[in-house]
Order: C-alpha cells, then structure tokens, then sequence
C-alpha cells in the first residue's frame, strides 16, 4: 500500500510513531462491542485506532456514539471524513454495500453465533441469511470484502447459494467473543458476586433479542413474574436485553417493577458474556445469546424461537426446535427446578457445535490474519489471548433491593426454613405474612406487616429508641429490628422484650453478614410457631433459606 497521505496533522503530537492505522466500523452498538473484541489482539503500540459508524441502520443512536466516544485509545470519525482518509486495515461485525466507500483492506465478521437471520431491509431478498447476501458483499457485481470470516464451515455451503463470488474471501475463523468467554470462566465466583449469587443463590439469566418475536415481544412481564415466584434467598434474576431494544425502548422503565423487586438489568455494552459465564440456568429465546449460553452448557428452556425470522437452514433455527421449552404460564419455580436437576447440559452441543467453530482457537487464526494487513508491523511471538470479560456491573436498581417481602417459613427445633418472595403490588396471590423495611413507600403495606426493620445505624436516632416509636406506631408488628452493623441487630419482640442478635462466624464468608429483615422474619416465625423468646438467649437460632444456614446468637437487651 503505498504511504499515507499528509492528512494527518495529528501524527506531529504522538509520543510513539505510528506504523498503522486501523477502522473499526460499527452499525450498530452490538456490532461495535463485536469489533472490540477482535482488535484487542492487536498491539496498541505503533497502531492508531479510529472508530466511525456506517450510517443506515434503525439502531444507531445517541447510546452507540457515547459508547464510542468513551472508549480510550480510539478517535471517532464520523463516515463522510472515514472514507476520505486511507488505512491499512479496517474491521466490521456488520457489513452494508456502501462500506465499498473505504480505502481499506476490509475484513468481516458476524456479530452473534454465526449469520442467521433474515432481514430483507438488509440484504434484497427473503432467503439469504443477514451478512452472507449479495446485495450486501457486492458492489456494481464486485466482491468489495477482502476477508469474510466464518465461525464455522457450515456457513460455507449458504453462502455458496447466497453469494457464490465471496467464497474466494471466505475464511473460517471461529467465535472470538464466546472464545472470551471460555477464557472467563475462571472468574465466575466474582461474576456471581457481582450479580448478587452469593450464600447459596443460583443464578437464572433472562434474555432476549429484539423484534415481535422475541421473548420480550411476546412476554412482556415474564422477568417480573420471575423474580416474584422464585424465593429471593434461593435465586437471584438478572436480565440481558439486545441493544436494539435500548435503541427504540427505555428497559429501565419497562422493567421498573421487576428491578424494585431485585432484578438485575445488565447494560446493553458490556456484562452479558460474564452473566452467562456466571449463570446457573438460562431462559431465552432465538437471540445468539441462547445459543451461547446453551454452547458454555448451561441449562437453557426457550419461550420464544423465533422461526418466522430465522434462516430454515441455519444453526439457530435447529436450535430453536430442539431445545426445551418453559410453559410463561406454567409453575415457573418447578420448571426451572426440573431444568437444572434433568438436563442434560450438553444435549444441544451437537446444534451449537454447527455455529461455533474451532472452539478456543479464534485468536491464533485471526492475529496473524489482521497482521498481515499491517505491513508495517511485525506479529507479537507470544501466544495469542483474548482477554476474560471484565466482572459485570448491572444498572443500579431504585432501590438496592426488595424493600418488601411476604414470607412463608417453618420451625423445627432452634432451626427456622424460610422462603422469601418479593412483593408484587399487581400479584394479590397470598403467601404467608408480609416484612419489610422501614423504607418501604407507601403506608398501607406497613400497617399490615407482621415485620419491619431499619436497614442501616443511625446515630442521630438511636436504635432502642426507633424500635420504641416503632412499636407504639405500629402496634400489631411481632418483630421490629434496628441495624446495629452488618452482622449485629437489635431486636424489639410485641411483648416489648429487647434482644441483640449476632451472626456467628461462617467459613464461608471472611466477615459475617445478616439481613435484618432476615433475622426479622425468621424470628417472627419462630414465635408464631410456638417458640419461647425466653430460649433464643438460651439456644440462639439457625435460619435456612435453601441448602444456605447462618447460625445467630442473641443476649437479652436491657
């Protein structure tokens, strides 16, 4: 290629010299975060990274150019100055007819597991899978694709009927992004962590693709039904949305209830590949998400597969008819149960296996494809990585969890089961007596409540005081609890009685922690089936929330 033109007036203010310049091309948000992948095996040093979206698509929006221009190392160009300037290399994860515009060797790769969908809008036609049509890798009859990457073999045989002209750029290179997330999977504690599945909690992933057909297209309150038929201390709901819905819908409006309620939205940029690294089971619907986290051998159920806009002989559509199916309207909790102790995990890996190719091996196929575009450079000696997925950070919540629950619980001995369900103001179903926290909105839940707790210390109102007022205001409470530190409450039963309650040690965590509410609830039980306060100073108590216990002390207060 010969050498750059003088259009660079920038070049006299690096630091390092530049040896080549590289586009990453996006369409969209999801194709943007697909092309991040790729080029985080190329070297930064002597390398200038510039970022330019190709206009057209339904889904570009003011997220995808914030996106853009929080990205450090990267100069953001917008498409008319892109294709006035000239570059050694640049990468699309979606390809359109007009990118022929670039003065630049082009290499192409999906942007989900493999090419599977049908859009017309996109590529002319109603039998051409998105990314391997005609219309889109041709211009004036000419293959304007230097590199059309495949992530399996099987995509050569469509693309010999959709566009024949390409196979001669046709590569095979395998699944960059669910080759990351096999590199994840020894972070998966703290991606559960940070997804809220800790003292025994298993991890349930909703997610959904966009359109009508989609899981959210046809059962809108399906997260919120979730969270509230699955007890709290036994499972944690988070929720991965496409992009596309965040470019035309608000989800944190849509799923405002649910969220109030304990579910975790993942952003649409980053975090969905540790949640299905993190996940114990997984429902969804055609969206490529499903099928990779059917590929990482979570157990998954479908509610939606989207047949009517998949191509009939790709993997996904296969994928759809096979894989189990959860009833939206059936016992959720007994479902989800029978899909993680039945399925066999590994029952669809013959279907994934048809999308994801070359399994682990993405990197040492595309590295020295990308470097050998960069003339200027020579390819690292070391193995060639990707990088695991940063831990996920879900949206913050309108509150840092369920303010209200209603709880069902048994008592046996010193032990108390319990099962907690957030409370729904839309769902009326009776399930045991109602706890929450003092910050709970509204008056009429609280009057009602058989447990309330402040969740935090406040030195400005003292605990034995608060309980006090708490007491004459809301007479009919047989528990309040006042937060003394995270693991150290105080204690206010009916009769008046002030205990201070204590989590003893557990190795399974460096410092102990008890929800107030917990202990709240737990105790109301215990009293209510007979228990003698007198005997929790004696004998202290355990609580049991699933296979989960913490064993509480408690000295009678003053």
């Amino acid at each position: 290629m010969p050498p750059h033109p003088h259009a660079w007036p920038a070049d006299r203010w690096n630091t390092r010299p530049v040896k080549a310049r590289v586009l990453a091309v996006a369409r969209t948000l999801t194709s943007a975060t697909r092309v991040l992948d790729v080029l985080t095996l190329l070297n930064p040093d002597g390398i200038a990274r510039y970022f330019t979206v190709n206009p057209g698509s339904a889904f570009a929006d003011r997220a995808l150019d914030e996106f853009l221009r929080g990205l450090p190392g990267y100069t953001v160009l917008d498409w008319e100055d892109a294709v006035r300037h000239r570059f050694d290399l640049a990468v699309a994860c979606a390809v359109h007819s007009s990118m022929h515009r670039l003065d630049a060797r082009l290499v192409v790769l999906p942007h989900g597991a493999g090419y599977n969908r049908l859009v017309t809008e996109s590529t002319g036609d109603t039998t051409s899978a998105a990314g391997l049509s005609r219309n889109e890798l041709t211009h004036r009859g000419r293959v304007f694709v230097d590199v059309l990457g495949l992530s399996h073999p099987e995509q050569l045989d469509r693309l010999r009927t959709s566009c024949p002209e390409a196979l001669d750029v046709a590569q095979v290179v395998g699944d960059p992004c669910f080759d990351r997330m096999l590199r994840s999977r020894r972070s998966r504690d703290a991606y559960r962590a940070a997804l809220g599945a800790v003292d025994g909690r298993r991890l349930v992933v909703v997610n959904s693709t966009w359109s009508e057909h989609s899981l959210l297209g046809r059962h809108p309150d399906l997260p919120r039904r979730l969270v509230r038929r699955l007890p709290a201390d036994e499972y944690t709901v988070a929720v991965v949305l496409h992009p596309n819905i965040w470019s035309r819908h608000d989800p944190e409006a849509l799923l405002d209830v649910a969220r109030r309620m304990g579910l975790r939205l993942v952003p649409p940029h980053q975090g969905w590949q540790a949640a299905l690294v993190a996940a114990d089971c997984l429902i969804g619907d055609h969206g490529s998400v499903s099928v990779y986290g059917a590929a990482l051998e979570r157990p998954t159920v479908l509610v939606a597969t989207g047949a009517a806009e998949l191509d009939p002989h790709s993997p996904s559509y296969a994928f759809g008819q096979a894989a189990p199916v959860l009833d939206p309207d059936g016992d959720l909790a007994a479902q989800l149960e029978q899909a993680l102790q039945k399925q066999d995990p590994a029952a669809l890996r013959p279907i994934t296996d048809r999308s994801l190719g070359r399994r682990g091996h993405s990197a040492e196929l595309l590295r020295p494809l990308l470097y050998s575009f960069l003339e200027q450079l020579d390819e690292p000696e070391d193995e060639p990585l990707l990088p695991p997925y940063p831990k996920p950070v879900p949206r913050p919540g309108p509150t840092e969890g369920p303010t209200a629950y209603d709880v069902q619980g048994e008592a046996e001995g010193t032990q108390v089961s319990l099962r907690r369900y957030p409370f729904d103001p839309q769902d009326h179903t009776p399930r045991g007596f109602h706890a929450l926290t003092d910050d709970h909105p509204g008056d009429a839940l609280r009057y009602t409540a058989e447990v309330l707790a402040r969740t935090e210390a406040h030195a400005e109102r003292p605990a034995a005081r608060w309980l006090a007022e708490t007491a004459a205001e809301l007479p009919g409470l047989v528990v309040a609890v006042a937060a003394l530190g995270p693991a150290r409450h105080l204690l206010r039963l009916r009769t008046g009685l002030l205990l201070e309650a204590c989590a003893e040690r557990d190795w399974s965590r460096p410092e102990p922690v008890l929800d107030p509410l917990l202990l709240g609830s737990a105790v109301a039980c215990w009293l209510t089936d007979g228990g003698d306060p007198a005997g929790l100073a004696e004998h202290g108590l355990t609580i049991r929330t699933g296979e989960h216990r913490t064993r509480v002390s408690f000295t009678t207060g003053p």
